[in-house]
């Protein structure tokens, strides 16, 4: 894989300014690690002090583009049609919510990428129907993983949680994302599979802790004895008013 910098060269962050690059003062410690460097932008064509986020589009040419700044339309037509310029399907998820505070509507992303777009939206939006197909949008929701962490880490009586569960997580919902599998669907299983999906997480997340070291050493079958024993299953009671 990529060396740490490597790959943080590889990510453009931008803030209400623009692009965050070395040397910016007020900058937090988490923007300080993804900022790019100046040398490495001289060669950049923009207007103003900072590249706005159609110039990082433009020059970065990146495959995939993530919103989470609470601007209404942040995403326009430029940008999203720049980002279908350079990559046959496009990756786009504007994940701010509520809906009124996305970055750019699916409607919108999917006609200007002319259905190319891979997407994925934080709040629920409905399927939207382009050139006779329905493209379903999928909701980027922590609930996909977050059960199944924990369950494998109390199952396996885990003592940390490392990248590699994290990342053992990421891939089991990866392996089930209707859109890699068959090609058609939205990019994430419907939330009706959660059950079993988190039950898959906490096992792979489990068996990761027992390799590095991080948990209890069991044999397969106990893990999954373990995972139904833990597993909460809401069950509600039925009430009935009984007066107005």
């Amino acid at each position: 894989g990529l060396s740490d910098v490597d790959a943080r060269r590889r990510i453009y962050m931008l803030d209400r300014l623009g692009l965050i690059t070395d040397g910016q003062s007020g900058l937090r410690d988490f923007q300080a690690k993804l900022a790019q460097q100046p040398q490495d932008l001289v060669e950049w064509d923009i207007d103003g002090e900072y590249a706005t986020l159609l110039e990082v589009v433009q020059h970065a040419k990146p495959d995939i583009l993530i919103g989470v700044s609470g601007v209404p339309g942040l995403f326009t037509q430029d940008v999203v049609e720049a980002m279908a310029q350079h990559h046959e399907h496009p990756i786009i998820f504007p994940l701010s919510n509520p809906s009124r505070q996305v970055e750019a509507h699916p409607l919108d992303v999917i006609n200007w990428t002319r259905g190319k777009v891979i997407i994925a939206t934080g709040s629920p939006f409905g399927d939207v129907l382009y050139e006779g197909k329905a493209f379903h949008v999928a909701q980027c929701n922590n609930s996909y993983i977050f059960p199944g962490i924990g369950l494998g880490v109390i199952v396996s009586k885990a003592r940390t949680i490392s990248d590699e569960m994290i990342m053992a997580s990421s891939n089991t919902l990866a392996d089930v994302s209707p859109l890699a599998n068959t090609g058609t669907g939205g990019l994430l299983p419907p939330l009706t599979q959660i059950t079993q999906l988190s039950k898959s997480i906490a096992f792979n997340v489990a068996k990761v802790a027992m390799t590095q070291g991080h948990a209890l050493t069991i044999s397969d079958d106990e893990l999954r004895e373990r995972i139904e024993k833990y597993f909460w299953t809401p069950q509600y009671r039925q009430y009935k008013r009984s007066s107005v």
